[in-house]
């Protein structure tokens, strides 16, 4: 939905579903790169229930692969979010082969942190902010990638100019944690994103049609207008170089933050 108007003009399929000329050449290094995790040992893909996410556990079922879900609800999630998450549930339960776990933060963290730095903390510094995030995000994760030799993202090198060297295969934490993470969309385009859901009418979160490319918790995104970019709606309020949450985010030495 354009910004200030009553009804969608196009859905996001219509606006952006453009293939790149050389898609189904991607699309078969995708598919190998999955391979390559589900080959791993314990792996898993994190699903923010994004389009790319969407599009990865997609795959993951077409193909019969071992690789569970998991979902980081953060408790501070849009109403369409976890109606998507509902739907993801009801799909995953007919795929045994990747079943779906919903990780969330300890109930008495949020609230001792909501009592301490009131609910919009977020707003109020980025150091505040991120510590909400390593509440309801961090934390979580840590439990969802116990005991696994490797993790699933939907990151992808246009996303922003902090991942614009994300490989397909990311062995930064292979020596510190024995953990690898795969990034099968990193060459996609947004255009292509779109074309494969077109295609295949996977199931996406509706805010997509609404200008919100980039979907996290309500209170930090919001939709972006014409010729901003494409992570612009997630905490709007800060500094470019900050916007990330610390799930993708490495320390000099290659840690992820």
């Amino acid at each position: 939905m354009l910004p200030g108007a009553d009804v969608p003009t196009a859905s996001a399929v219509d606006l952006h579903a453009r293939a790149s000329a050389n898609f189904e050449a991607k699309l078969h290094e995708t598919v190998v790169t999955l391979l390559k995790a589900a080959a791993t040992g314990p792996v898993t893909q994190a699903s923010s229930l994004g389009a790319e996410d969407m599009v990865i556990t997609h795959l993951i079922n077409q193909h019969a692969l071992p690789v569970p879900v998991f979902v980081l609800d953060t408790g501070a999630l849009h109403a369409e979010t976890l109606a998507l998450l509902d739907q993801l549930a009801a799909q995953q339960a007919r795929h045994p082969h990747a079943p779906l776990t919903v990780y969330r933060p300890v109930r008495e963290s949020v609230v001792q942190f909501v009592a301490r730095e009131g609910r919009d903390a977020m707003y109020k510094s980025i150091d505040l902010r991120k510590a909400c995030c390593g509440v309801r995000k961090m934390e979580p994760l840590a439990r969802a990638l116990h005991g696994q030799a490797g993790w699933v993202t939907g990151l992808r090198r246009e996303q922003s100019g902090a991942r614009a060297e994300v490989p397909l295969i990311d062995r930064a934490e292979e020596e510190s944690k024995r953990l690898l993470k795969y990034n099968p969309l990193a060459d996609w385009t947004w255009g292509d994103v779109w074309h494969y859901i077109g295609r295949h009418k996977v199931p996406y979160n509706p805010l997509h049609d609404q200008f919100y490319p980039s979907i996290g918790c309500a209170p930090c995104t919001r939709a972006i207008t014409l010729g901003e970019d494409f992570r612009a709606g997630r905490w709007w309020w800060e500094d470019e170089q900050a916007k990330e949450c610390g799930l993708h985010v490495k320390t000099p030495e290659g840690i992820a933050a």
